[in-house]
Formats: C-alpha cells, sequence, structure tokens
C-alpha cells in the first residue's frame, strides 16, 4: 500500500463473499474466527516448546510440503469466490476509506482459470493506495501455500506445538533465506496439523516492504492471518484472513483493516476430448428442433 494516495486499480477480479461487516466485530488477540469443521471460534493454547514426539522436525517439514505441493494442484481444480474489503480506521473505526472488490474463480470452456468481477463499488480510499503488490498478494500470499520447492528458500524453524480448538499443531517460524530481484515472499509463523500434514493457519506479512528512494513512493505492507477449512475430506483450503495493522510511512502512520473472505469452493468437472490423428474433434452442434443432451452428472 502506498502514501501518499493513489487511485486504486481493479487489475484482478478479486476472489470472495465476506458478508457484510463480518469480521468488523470480532475482538482482536482474543477469539479468533477459525473455519474448520464444526468449529465458530478458535481458543489458542499455550505454546508447548518441547520436541515433537516420534517424529523430527524435518521430517514435518518435509511431510508437509508435500501435502502443500499436492494441495497447491488441487486447488488448480477448484472454482470460489474471494470477497475483499480494505479499510482505513481512525482508532478502531472505518473512516470511510474502502476499497472492495468481489470476484468469481471459474475456467472457460478449454479450462483456462478466469476471474470475473461480481461486485466492484466505487473506491473510496483516499489516506492509502493499492498498488500492483497488494492484489498479487492478495491472490499469493495471503492464502499461502509452501510446496517443496520453495522449501529450499526458506529458513524454517521449529518452536513448539500448540492446540487450535481440537487441533494439535506443530508451530514453524519462516522467513526467506534472501530476497531474490523483485520476487515476494513471507515472512511469518505456519500451523501445520499434525494429523493432515497441511497448513490449517499463517500470521505473517509479505515482504519486503518498499521504502522511499529516488522520489519513488513507500509501498508497506500489513501483517494479517489467514485460516484454512478442510473442504473436500481431503485438503485444507484458505476460507479467512484478516489484517489489522499500523502502517508506519514516513509522513505519518495509517491504521488499516483488511478482510478476505473465500466461499463457495467447487471441483470444476472433468472435461471429456476425442481426438483423431493427434487432433481434438469439435463437437457438433444440436439440430435446430433437436434435443440437447442430459448434462452429466458432477463428479463426486
Amino acid at each position: 500500500m502506498r502514501f501518499p494516495s493513489r487511485p486504486a486499480r481493479s487489475v484482478f477480479p478479486l476472489l470472495l463473499s465476506l458478508a457484510a461487516r463480518f469480521g468488523v466485530l470480532l475482538p482482536v488477540m482474543v477469539l479468533f474466527i477459525v473455519l474448520v469443521p464444526r468449529v465458530a471460534r478458535a481458543q489458542e493454547g499455550p505454546l508447548d516448546k518441547s520436541e515433537p514426539k516420534g517424529i523430527t522436525a524435518e521430517e514435518i517439514i518435509k511431510r508437509f510440503a508435500a501435502k502443500e505441493k499436492e494441495f497447491k494442484t488441487a486447488l488448480d481444480q477448484y472454482t470460489y469466490r474471494q470477497d475483499v474489503r480494505t479499510q482505513t480506521l481512525d482508532g478502531d473505526t472505518p473512516d470511510g476509506g474502502e476499497y472492495r472488490e468481489v470476484y468469481d474463480v471459474t475456467f472457460d470452456e478449454k479450462g483456462r482459470k478466469i476471474k470475473n468481477v461480481v461486485f466492484a463499488p466505487q473506491n473510496t480510499l483516499t489516506r492509502i493506495g493499492m498498488t500492483m503488490e497488494d492484489f498479487e498478494d492478495l491472490e499469493n500470499r495471503t492464502p499461502f501455500v509452501l510446496t517443496s520447492e520453495e522449501i529450499p528458500e526458506y529458513d524454517i524453524l521449529y518452536v513448539g506445538q500448540q492446540k487450535e480448538d481440537e487441533l494439535n499443531t506443530y508451530v514453524f517460524d519462516i522467513a526467506p533465506k534472501q530476497i531474490v530481484g523483485k520476487k515476494r515472499y513471507f515472512q511469518g509463523r505456519i500451523w501445520v496439523d499434525d494429523h493432515d500434514f497441511q497448513i490449517v493457519k499463517s500470521y505473517g506479512k509479505s515482504v519486503p516492504d518498499t521504502r522511499k528512494k529516488h522520489g519513488k513512493d513507500e509501498n508497506l505492507f500489513p501483517k494479517f492471518t489467514t485460516w484454512r477449512e478442510q473442504i473436500d475430506g481431503k485438503y485444507w483450503f484458505p476460507t479467512f484472513s484478516r489484517a489489522e495493522d499500523t502502517l508506519k510511512f514516513s509522513m505519518g502512520d495509517v491504521k488499516i483493516r483488511e478482510i478476505v473472505k473465500y466461499t463457495n469452493y467447487k471441483r470444476f468437472g472433468s472435461k471429456s476430448t476425442i481426438t483423431y490423428e493427434g487432433k481434438e474433434v469439435e463437437k457438433a452442434a444440436p439440430k435446430a428442433g433437436g434435443q440437447t443432451p442430459a448434462e452429466p452428472p458432477k463428479p463426486q
């Protein structure tokens, strides 16, 4: 986010439907909404710094990174909705400045992911401006995924075990080993379920911040928490993210609140094709007045 403010640009159609003002009333740092099955709010237990039993920290990292790789592949086969709301605050109260956008992530007829904006009221932010990096973070780092390929880029430190409602989790602090070029990274803490070996919660921020130099504006990013829910009985999908942070610009502090909700996850139906001599055969259009074949049942 930039200061001084600049008009926000709708670069990406953003993903999900957030109930109006949901989260605005949540007590910060006391009770967290955690979207896990049959649980409305998450009670976080004390951090147990003892070593894991029956498994090493290195093995936990290896197993959850492999699961995250599977999940990232599976996520590319789902449609969903994302709702993003960014507000500037006066104390704890919204001051009228708000960016809001809702979009659906779907697939075109060729199976390529597309994003369709379904709601985008006028941007009223005046104290900050949304940047390209903000939109990229909302798409790639707020729903943080850490796969086997990305593990070598990070320093990962086991810090203990912690209860998140009924979930027993392993806790790790992570930070990029180095900032390479213009690539962006996640820095913070992750909670890994001790049964499924998947990330169920993350807290941190996107790095690096950009400080003002050579006349360019500063670009600062808030700390956020993301919770996941087991959607399909196998993988844990991001469902709710919340940030409430004060961005310390050289020209003054700006407190912001950002809420992102992911909903309506649905597995995209498989698509079959007919090929002849290596080329796809196009289906004939139905004749006028003829019956259209019934839609095949969706896979369970």
